[in-house]
Order: structure tokens, then sequence, then C-alpha cells
């Protein structure tokens, strides 16, 4: 390889680093047997969907500035339906209750079954970084969960608007391998 090539090559590392080193990173990823993209689009279309915030991702802030500023970047990235995401739904007596629970900085041990549940552990804050667990519930079933991450030092972050771009991509997904399977298909 000639010098130049090799120089061009550091070059563009270099240059890439800063983009790289900005981007959210969506972990694994677990989906009920029972989770289906048309029931979200159904009950969420037109509709407040209601946001649960555990934690506070920027520990030394107020969590009530936090959520005022989480809102609009919740809102720009929202998924395909034409929701309204909302702190404030009130649940309606015999419907199921159905909420994004986003809890911040969680605790290594905790999982989606405790979270639909109302029970959340923190862990350790690492300053300068944006970190998330993410239940989407039915009632206290977990009908997807995962976790994300991105350098930020505030709610107001591009970097975390472009996390909720891709995590709600990932939350919601709507492919065809991921319908519940009813019956067995109509073979015989």
């Amino acid at each position: 390889m000639k010098i130049s090539d090799t120089v061009a090559a550091v070059f563009a590392g270099l240059m890439l680093a800063p983009a790289m080193a900005s981007a959210a990173v969506i972990g694994g990823t677990n989906y009920a047997p029972q989770y289906d993209y048309g029931e979200f689009f159904s009950i969420a279309d037109h509709h407040d969907f209601k946001v649960v915030l555990e934690g506070n991702p920027f520990p030394g802030s107020d969590i009530g500035v936090v959520a005022r500023d989480l809102l609009p970047a919740l809102q720009a990235a929202k998924p395909r339906p034409a929701l309204t995401f909302a702190y404030d739904v009130e649940v309606v007596e015999g419907q199921p209750d159905y909420r994004l629970i986003l809890v911040f900085n969680a605790a290594k041990d905790l999982g989606s079954k405790e979270v639909c549940s109302g029970v959340s552990r923190a862990g350790p804050a690492q300053p300068g970084m944006f970190r998330l667990y993410a239940v989407y519930c039915r009632n206290d079933m977990p009908m997807s969960e995962t976790t994300a991450w991105t350098p930020a030092i505030s709610a107001s972050d591009p970097s975390v608007a472009q996390l909720f771009r891709e995590l709600f991509m990932v939350v919601w997904p709507d492919s065809h391998a991921l319908k519940p399977q009813v019956g067995d298909g109509g073979r015989q």
C-alpha cells in the first residue's frame, strides 16, 4: 500500500471517529410471543400513548426539566401511528394499560417483568452517557424490551433524538416475522 493511501485511510478514520463515538447503540432485544405490531398500531393511532420515566438520565438535573425536554425528542422520533406521547395518560377502566417505560441507568439485574409490575432499580450513572432500558408493557406483561445508550449531556442533545429514532424501530417493529402464530396457519 502506498504511503498516500495509508495517510488517506488514517485521515478518513479520524474524520469518522467522532461520528461513530456519538452514535446510539441499541442492545439486545426480546419480544413476547404475543407481541403484535397491529395491536400496538390500533391502540396508539390517534391517541395519547403513555410514557413512564423511572430514574434520571442526568443525575443532578431537575427531573421535571429533563422530562419536559425529553418529550419533544420522543415525539419527533415517534413510530408510524399518529400518536402523541404523554406522561399523564389515564388508564381506562376495563382496558389494558399500554405504556412505554424508560428506566434510566437501570440496575443490571432488573428484568422487564419487574418493570411492567412497577419495580425499578437504578445502577450507577456514568456522567456524559445517556443509558436506558426500554420496556413496552401491556398491563404487567412485557411485550418488547431493549437497552440503548449514547453519549449525551442533556435531554436536548441531538444524539438523544437520534437514539429514540433508532430505539422505536426496535421496540415496535412491524416485521411479519414477529406476528403471533395462531393455529396451524391453514396447513393440512
